[in-house]
């Protein structure tokens, strides 16, 4: 017989065990004085994730003018040229992240530019991006 201490959730006992193979001798079982583990503190609480980002919100309703819409879902990145500025058509107005590649969104006719969303905004496909009047 061989003696080990085992410790279980942090109680300690001594436990003996037979070697198989062996001559089998028949051995008193002795139980060590069980200690009494030490308190536990009370788990902490993890701080709750922050809340996902939720898709941009329109703006009130801009009339006239061709909406530029989202190709596919991601995050807009960066606004290329300022609220009401006279763009081009192929002229890119913003970037829009997808898939880990930035896109450039790119104005579909002349026109002066009144964004949808902000940089940070979460969209999906479809979403109107920008309207172009």
């Amino acid at each position: 017989m061989r003696k080990f201490n085992v410790t279980v959730d942090g109680v300690s006992y001594e436990v003996e065990v037979e070697e198989i193979g062996g001559a089998v001798v028949q051995a008193p079982v002795t139980v060590a004085p069980v200690q009494t583990p030490a308190p536990v503190a009370a788990p902490v609480q993890a701080a709750k994730p922050a809340p996902a980002a939720k898709p941009a919100a329109p703006k009130a309703a801009i009339s006239g003018g061709t909406p530029v819409k989202s190709p596919m879902p991601g995050n807009i990145m960066k606004l290329l040229v300022q609220e009401g500025a006279n763009v081009t058509k192929g002229q890119p107005i913003l970037v829009l992240e997808a898939m880990k590649m930035e896109n450039d969104i790119v104005a579909d006719k002349d026109g002066v530019v009144s964004f949808a969303v902000k940089a940070g905004d979460t969209v999906e496909t479809g979403a109107t991006l920008a309207v172009i009047g």
